[in-house]
């Protein structure tokens, strides 16, 4: 943590995501470690989007909290969703832009799950939700944007914090939820662990 920090234990950020570096930055939190979580993020059958980003966020941070019993731990995860069809991180260039294409004119959701396990057997486990409308992709900015290589290794194909900011029409709830980690949430989550 840094100095502004009370939190008595070492805080471990459970995530190999620079963007949740600099989301925790922003609120004057310094992980003490950094610790990505390697777990099968694949959806179970029937399992919605909001059940889908909770069970990942908990699972990343049990997986953690094992070996590091006496820590906070802080994992999270993110879905984009149309409908109950979650648009995971793009296999290849082919995948990007059938992604961009669906979310084209479109309303999705980008459902944040946080968790935050403590030693004293405390947990806080939460979903956010955030609406993103996309104004209609022309299919040349598709091209260039995936050209990028902007959107590779994130969710839905895209980063809204990049040059994907220009495809969203209106956004309805946490814009850092959108970039991988809700602010809100998290500072008072952390803020139960004395943070």
């Amino acid at each position: 943590m840094s100095e502004t920090q009370n939190m008595t234990v070492p805080f471990v950020l459970a995530s190999a995501s620079p963007r949740r570096v600099d989301l925790l930055a922003q609120i004057g939190v310094t992980p003490d470690q950094i610790i990505p979580a390697d777990i099968d993020e694949t959806p179970l059958k029937d399992e919605s989007p909001v059940q889908l980003a909770r069970r990942l966020a908990l699972l990343k941070a049990q997986e953690i909290f094992k070996t590091h019993p006496d820590s906070c731990v802080l994992a999270a995860d993110t879905v984009v969703c149309v409908g109950r069809r979650v648009l995971g991180k793009p296999q290849d260039d082919a995948d990007a832009k059938r992604m961009l294409e669906m979310l084209s004119g479109r309303r999705h959701k980008v459902i944040g799950g946080l968790c935050v396990l403590g030693p004293d057997g405390k947990q806080v486990l939460k979903t956010i939700t955030t609406a993103v409308i996309f104004k209609r992709l022309e299919r040349s900015e598709i091209e260039a944007y995936v050209k990028s290589g902007e959107g590779q290794g994130k969710a839905g194909a895209y980063a809204i914090q990049g040059r994907a900011g220009a495809f969203v029409r209106r956004l309805n709830g946490s814009y850092s939820n959108v970039v991988g980690l809700s602010l809100f949430e998290t500072a008072n989550a952390l803020k139960a662990f004395g943070a």
